[in-house]
């Protein structure tokens, strides 16, 4: 992060999701504590949940912390149905993941039940994955049409939102409407590196096309001052 830029002591912005992807619940302890009060909103994805995942997400939330479980769950509609139940019932998350597939997202919808509190989002395409990647993985549609495809199929199976990059946050925003979460990964300021994701894009950019969630790690989580950065980021924000 740039040393010449001004960062302004502001509280966490709800729609700032910052993403724990730590070996340790130790780890992700720590950087928790150096965030502060500048990011109120975690991400746990699959490396925490194969050790202490649950039990830090349910503790993150009851110390007044929202949760993004970024699980991504997939298999048979019982499988998932019965996972989205316990889920829903340990209080662990207010956003939890399901793989954008319909027979998916309708188990997932009817597993949670009326446990409203947490939403369902449908992950579409990855935001590391390019129209040569989807052509290697046997798709017959480039990226656009494939997460308009789904995006139309979680609104029928009733789901809360979905997550996708910033790059189809607006077509998401259109033919949903307002209401309907967009989630969108590959948030990287402009004095940030790309790292791995090939459909990045600024703050500013993203809340402009319709996300009301951005997803920024390494940005944050890898800066010599994560709490700056994150504020840095908070202050990008502020206004849109």
């Amino acid at each position: 992060m740039p040393a010449a830029v001004r960062v302004v002591d502001a509280p966490a912005d709800p729609r700032l999701i910052c993403p724990l992807d730590m070996p340790t619940r130790g780890d992700a302890e720590a950087m928790v504590e150096r965030l502060g009060d500048a990011v109120s909103f975690y991400k746990i994805g699959l490396e925490l949940l194969a050790t202490e995942g649950m039990a830090f997400a349910k503790d993150l939330r009851r110390r007044g912390r929202q949760v993004f479980a970024d699980w991504k769950l997939h298999d048979i509609g019982n499988q998932v149905e019965r996972a989205a139940a316990a889920i829903a019932a340990s209080n662990a998350c207010d956003l939890l993941t399901v793989h954008a597939e319909p027979q998916v997202m309708a188990a997932a919808v009817k597993g949670r039940g009326g446990a409203r509190y947490m939403k369902i989002l449908g992950v579409t395409v990855m935001t590391s994955l390019s129209e040569e990647d989807l052509k290697e993985m046997g798709y017959g549609m480039g990226v656009q049409a494939l997460v308009e495809r789904r995006i139309r199929q979680a609104i029928d199976c009733g789901v809360d939102g979905i997550v996708a990059s910033p790059h189809e946050a607006a077509m998401a925003r259109r033919i949903a409407g307002p209401g309907f979460l967009v989630v969108t990964p590959g948030v990287r300021p402009l004095w940030s590196a790309k790292n791995d994701q090939s459909r990045a894009a600024t703050p500013a950019e993203a809340l402009k096309a319709g996300a009301t969630h951005l997803v920024c790690g390494r940005p944050i989580t890898g800066a010599n001052d994560p709490r700056a950065a994150a504020l840095q980021i908070v202050e990008e924000m502020a206004g849109l």
